[in-house]
């Protein structure tokens, strides 16, 4: 089902952000089987209408936490999710990012246009000062998108996030209100 442009939060040439529903199941889930090979090891986004429930019911009902659908304007697809956990305010400001494309969005810059609209809009509405993104060593393209986004390099932790099974090394990536201006 297509999307009105009113119900996108920010807007790019070719995609729009948005929050997630608990109505994009069907959608998110479809995308997240066919991509399956594509996110092997690095993330296992809802493949069942179960889990997808309890996932977005985390997004939409916690506070420390945000999601964000990045759809294509022509058909609404969704080709791609970028969520902002451990939101803390007060003096830090900060949230770390978590993101995914799905198959069909492969290498169009979907996900880059998309970031950078996440980007201007929790550094505009949310208030926050501060994003960072961990990312396996290993896992090219996504350090291509931080990088492509302006993040910085911080720092390298080893065995930091548990991931298929082994607790896995990580790249320390981030982005300040102050970098994007």
């Amino acid at each position: 089902m297509p999307h009105t442009a009113s119900r996108y939060l920010a807007e790019g040439p070719r995609v729009g952000i948005r929050h997630f529903t608990y109505g994009d199941g069907a959608e998110f889930t479809a995308r997240a089987r066919e991509s399956k090979d594509l996110h092997h090891p690095w993330l296992f986004p809802p493949d069942t209408a179960n889990a997808y429930t309890a996932y977005a019911g985390r997004l939409i009902e916690d506070p420390t936490k945000a999601g964000f659908l990045v759809c294509e304007k022509d058909d609404g697809a969704i080709a791609g999710f970028i969520n902002i956990n451990n939101i803390v305010e007060g003096g830090f400001q900060c949230g770390a990012l978590g993101y995914g494309v799905f198959a069909h969005a492969v290498g169009r810059g979907l996900m880059r246009e998309g970031l950078k609209l996440v980007v201007g809009h929790a550094f505009g509405p949310m208030r926050l000062h501060r994003l960072e993104i961990n990312a396996q060593p290993d896992n090219t393209a996504s350090i291509a998108l931080a990088r492509s986004c302006g993040f910085r390099l911080e720092g390298f932790s080893p065995n930091m996030l548990f991931i298929d099974g082994a607790w896995r090394d990580h790249e320390r990536w981030a982005i300040t209100v102050e970098m994007t201006g």
